[in-house]
C-alpha cells in the first residue's frame, strides 16, 4: 500500500495566498491547532516527509494569506480553551448581539412566523438578556429555536395560549441554565412568565 499526500485547504490557502475561514476553532483540541503557530508567526508551514513529488519539508506562506477564526465563548459546552500561544498571534474581536431589527428578520426568515410574532419572540429573549439572571444569556439561536417550535406546534404567540407558555419555559429556561437544580432556575422561570405577560 502506497501513501500519498494530498494538499488540504490549509496548505492550499498558505501556498496561493487565499483567506482561510476556520469556523469554531475552539471545538478542536488545542494540540490540533499547533500547525497554525509557525504559519502565523514565522510564515512557514511544516510539510510531511512523504509529500509526493516535492523534496522540501516546509512551505513559505504566501504574503497574501490570512485567516479568520470564529469561536464561541469558552464556557460553552463542547469547546476547548484556546492556547495562549495561538491567541497571541491573532486579533480578537468580540461580536455583540445583533440589533433588534436584525434579530427579528433572522427569526422570521428561519421560522416562517409572521413578523409580529417574530417581534414578540425576540422581545422576550432580549428582555431575558437585559435582566441577565442567566448562566448563559440567550442568543439568536434561542429566538430561532423558539420560533420554529411555535411554528411546528401551531401555538399562538399569546400569554393566553398554554402551549406557547410551555414552549417558552421549556426552551428558554433549559438554554439559559445547564442544571435543573440551578439556584437561579426559579428566578428565570418567574422572569419568563413576566416577559410573556409584557410582550405577548
Amino acid at each position: 500500500m502506497a501513501k500519498q499526500w494530498m494538499d488540504n485547504r490549509l496548505t492550499i490557502a498558505c501556498k496561493y495566498g487565499y483567506t482561510l475561514i476556520y469556523d469554531e476553532f475552539t471545538r478542536s483540541r488545542p494540540e490540533a491547532n499547533n500547525v497554525l503557530l509557525s504559519i502565523l508567526q514565522e510564515k512557514v508551514m511544516d510539510l510531511p516527509a512523504q509529500r509526493q513529488g516535492d523534496e522540501t519539508y516546509y512551505l513559505k506562506v504566501h504574503p497574501n494569506f490570512c485567516a479568520i477564526f470564529t469561536s464561541n465563548p469558552e464556557e460553552y459546552a463542547g469547546t476547548h480553551k484556546a492556547q495562549d500561544a495561538l491567541r497571541d498571534r491573532m486579533v480578537t474581536i468580540d461580536i455583540n448581539y445583533f440589533d433588534r431589527n436584525t434579530e427579528v428578520a433572522i427569526t422570521q426568515a428561519k421560522s416562517g412566523l409572521p413578523k409580529a410574532d417574530a417581534e414578540n419572540v425576540v422581545d422576550v429573549v432580549r428582555g431575558m438578556r437585559a435582566r441577565n439572571p442567566c448562566e448563559f444569556p440567550p442568543t439568536i439561536r434561542s429566538c430561532i429555536t423558539l420560533a420554529k417550535a411555535i411554528a411546528v406546534s401551531k401555538a399562538k404567540v399569546s400569554a393566553k395560549d398554554p402551549i406557547f407558555q410551555e414552549l417558552v419555559q421549556d426552551i428558554l429556561v433549559s438554554q439559559t441554565t445547564r442544571s435543573p437544580w440551578s439556584p437561579q432556575r426559579q428566578e428565570i422561570e418567574n422572569l419568563v412568565r413576566s416577559l410573556i405577560k409584557k410582550y405577548c
